[in-house]
């Protein structure tokens, strides 16, 4: 009879036999030996059952459906892996972190929390548990630099709160082949005197999208423009996801804009948070970020169909799919595999899309060495309510779904990236044509202008609810762009103050900065050689820009 670790090791062999085969960037043997640390490690735990948790989306139900099962049976731990929505992990998370009880062992939530987990220390830093009490379970094949999220997880202290899962960003999104139809080169070039191309900046992207709207092609009338405007939770995420940045709201800095981030929150030279309105040195409601809601909400009147005004983010998320549409500002990559099966209008026979991806255009506001967009990191997080053998036990699991023996395969399963090596294997060489320059993006330098939410965010899930609430009412109309902006950084400094009041966060948390105008906190950015926030720029048409799709990739690999 097999004793356990030569069970495990049958199991590890079977499981790589039929669901790895050369789809790793390890050899046999590798992984093998990689198998065999992790039935090793994992002798002290075997019968445990340990739950973890993440939001449903194609990768972390593989990671449910395929490799729970999977490190079950290699290990002995008895993993379960539950898949609920991206709020209620959130709400899960604080009623831990709120009563000390342990919910879950481990959670799989966007490094958009890493300023919460810094402040409120109540994340193990994963830099002193693999170094202290998680080091007899921490892999020694884990290659933390081989990781591309590692500075969106790891906080102003240098330490890293989270392990990234996967990743995917918001990028351009437009038809290939309309763009490169003659008939419609030439009359765009008539119409607006350049040429038609991948528009580098808001005002291309303007003229594009009125130029396809209400266009016939092939039977159909066509839109120049998608988007959502229902007053719901996810409306928040289609601006807290770097939609201001875009515009040019903050300042310099990758990943994220300092003082002043993409939120429009001024941090001090401590990492404090100051101030979120123009009054204390924010940006959440100048000039940049007004701009960013009127062009948002001109947009979806004029250019998107009728139905997008009330739609959610997973209503709308489909619809370019669907034929109608000729450009996206703002795609989330994680609906690749969904933009891409066979039979659908924006796909050839040949299995190749008639779309691409392309870097987002930019607003007049923005400055070179800005982010550009958005790139989501769901991440591994420990609690340190959680008792240390348990949080050894999902560590193990935590390290086996990001591990190189799995994470191509995975990989092709859910196209959300989190390792170099992952990028760089022949395989998604091969693959790349068939994925409309998703993988041309990500091997390129203009990746690093994507990235999560900062460490400037003190509390995540408190303030991320204010912006539906607030966006919502512009959409809506019952609030302008300014009045929604003023309200928005009104109440973030709300609850700032009651941080700052509660001193929960310590010499960390917020300390609110006094008042003064826009042209005062202007020029004192400019003496301490910062940006924002920006005074009201009065022509906000500015030059429009377009650039071929195939130049720009040949230029990334160059």
């Amino acid at each position: 009879m097999a004793t356990g670790a030569q069970a495990g090791m049958e199991e590890a062999k079977a499981f790589l036999d039929k669901e790895i085969g050369p789809l790793s960037t390890l050899d046999r043997a590798a992984q093998e030996a990689e198998m065999q640390w992790f039935i090793d490690a994992a002798k002290p735990f075997a019968g445990m059952q340990i739950n973890v948790v993440s939001e449903t989306i194609t990768t972390h139900e593989y990671e449910s459906k395929v490799l729970a099962p999977a490190f079950t049976a290699i290990t002995g731990i008895k993993l379960t892996h539950d898949l609920i929505g991206e709020g209620d992990v959130v709400e899960k998370l604080q009623t831990q972190m709120q009563s000390g009880e342990n919910v879950y062992d481990a959670y799989v939530n966007d490094s958009d929390l890493i300023g919460t987990h810094w402040r409120y220390k109540q994340a193990r830093s994963l830099t002193e548990w693999m170094a202290g009490a998680g080091k007899d379970v921490t892999n020694p094949n884990l290659d933390v630099d081989d990781f591309i999220g590692k500075s969106f997880t790891t906080a102003p202290d240098g330490q890293m709160y989270q392990l990234p899962d996967q990743q995917f960003a918001n990028l351009y999104w437009f038809r290939y082949d309309w763009f490169n139809d003659e008939k419609n080169k030439a009359d765009f070039k008539a119409k607006y005197g350049y040429d038609l191309g991948v528009p580098v900046n808001w005002s291309a992207y303007e003229d594009i999208a009125e130029f396809f709207t209400g266009r016939e092609i092939d039977g159909k009338k066509v839109y120049g423009h998608m988007d959502y405007g229902k007053k719901d939770p996810s409306l928040g995420w289609r601006f807290t996801d770097a939609w201001l940045s875009m515009a040019g709201n903050g300042d310099k800095g990758i990943p994220n804009g300092l003082p002043v981030d993409e939120w429009g929150i001024r941090v001090d030279e401590s990492s404090r948070p100051v101030g979120s309105c123009v009054a204390r040195g924010g940006d959440t409601n100048g000039p940049a970020s007004v701009y960013a809601i009127q062009k948002y909400l001109d947009w979806i009147k004029a250019y998107a169909p009728p139905a997008a005004q009330g739609m959610t983010f997973s209503e709308s998320g489909p619809v370019p799919s669907q034929g109608e549409v000729a450009q996206q500002m703002f795609t989330y990559t994680a609906f690749t595999a969904d933009f891409v099966k066979p039979g659908l209008p924006v796909v050839n026979e040949d299995e190749t899309p008639k779309w691409r991806f392309a870097p987002s255009p930019h607003g007049v506001y923005w400055k070179d060495g800005m982010k550009l967009g958005y790139q989501d990191a769901g991440s591994w997080t420990l609690l340190k309510s959680t008792p240390d053998d348990r949080a050894k036990a999902a560590w193990l699991y935590a390290q086996f779904v990001t591990s190189k023996t799995v994470d191509v395969k995975k990989s092709h399963v859910g196209l959300t990236f989190i390792r170099q090596s992952t990028l760089d294997d022949k395989s998604f060489t091969e693959r790349a044509p068939k994925l409309g320059g998703l993988i041309e993006f990500y091997r390129s330098p203009a990746r690093l202008q994507w990235s999560p939410t900062g460490t400037n965010v003190p509390d995540y899930p408190k303030l991320a609810q204010l912006w539906w609430q607030a966006i919502g009412d512009a959409s809506s109309g019952a609030k302008t762009a300014q009045e929604a902006m003023d309200s928005l950084c009104a109440e973030q400094e709300k609850v700032m103050a009651r941080l700052e009041k509660a001193g929960v966060q310590g010499d960390i948390g917020p300390k609110l900065a006094e008042e003064h105008d826009l042209v005062w906190w202007n020029n004192y950015a400019k003496e301490h050689g910062s940006i924002a926030p920006q005074l009201k720029i009065e022509n906000e048409k500015d030059q429009p820009q377009t650039v071929n799709y195939d130049e720009l990739v040949k230029s990334w690999q160059k």
